[in-house]
């Protein structure tokens, strides 16, 4: 058990840090990544999972996923319109005929999918924090 804990703490430490280039590099998804590193320090470390909600960056977005409230709506219109306009550079720089069906096919489904995710409205008030959170600066 202690080889996964640790194999999960790595996974949990790279997917963070790739999606902390992902801010920097637009093909690079800040997100997906951020919420695999929740994932993994969920099931390997109980410190860093707990650090990772209660951050002032990433904690929201954490939050934001686990919700059953739903996603605010201009976050899920940027996400597909920045997702379309990285794909469509793409087609444009790799010019061929497969690369762009698959751009558009995953990008079609992950609308679909977007779309289809409840919209948060604004009375609904975010999830709070876990309770062993402090609301302190980092």
């Amino acid at each position: 058990m202690q080889g996964k804990r640790i194999l999960l703490l790595m996974l949990g430490w790279l997917s963070l840090i790739t999606g902390i280039i992902g801010i920097f590099l637009p093909l690079l998804p800040t997100t997906p990544l951020v919420l695999l590193a929740a994932w993994c320090f969920s099931k390997s470390s109980e410190r860093f999972h707990t650090w990772l909600l209660g951050h002032k960056l990433f904690g929201p977005i954490i939050r934001d996923w686990q919700s059953s409230d739903g996603i605010p709506k201009r976050s899920r219109n940027r996400a597909i319109f920045f997702m379309w306009a990285g794909m469509a550079v793409s087609m444009f720089i790799v010019s061929r005929l497969w690369a762009t069906i698959g751009l558009v096919t995953v990008g079609v489904a992950v609308s679909i999918y977007l779309l289809r995710m409840p919209i948060r409205t604004e009375n609904t008030e975010h999830v709070e924090k876990p309770k062993n959170v402090e609301d302190k600066p980092h």
